[in-house]
């Protein structure tokens, strides 16, 4: 495997800032973001957290973004192996000055979410007529 080639990012564990009271743990979800001259896009991938269980929330400018997993085993069942390690997801951003917070808009899809996140008029790019005279 040459250094070109992709490598899977390994789940990371938020470090607890507070006492939780669900138990379990929670990871950081893998988190891509784009630029338009209009727009911020951030896609944040949430395995397993199914639409009802996402929150987003902004307070001073602090925008949090967290999942909850339902339990995998049902009802009688034991866990015999477990590769794959699961819980809950949990990631905070600081929004700028040049973002339109009334504006944002979020959609969630087999466990990805989209966040959009329109620049505020000030923030856009625009040109500027120059006048003859």
């Amino acid at each position: 495997m040459t250094e070109k080639e992709l490598k899977p990012k390994a789940k990371e564990e938020v470090p607890a800032k507070v006492e939780r009271v669900r138990p379990g743990l929670v990871f950081l979800p893998a988190v891509d973001i784009f630029e338009t001259p209009e727009a911020l896009t951030l896609v944040a991938d949430m395995p397993g957290v199914p639409n009802d269980k996402v929150t987003i929330d902004i307070k001073d400018n602090h925008l949090v973004i967290s999942g909850e997993i339902s339990p995998l085993l049902g009802e009688g069942e034991t866990m015999l192996l477990q590769e794959y390690r699961t819980g809950d997801y949990q990631r905070e951003f600081h929004l700028g000055a040049n973002i339109d917070q009334a504006r944002i808009e979020a959609n969630m899809k087999d466990g990805v979410l989209r966040l959009l996140l329109p620049k505020a008029e000030k923030a856009k790019p625009r040109k500027i007529e120059v006048k003859v005279g």
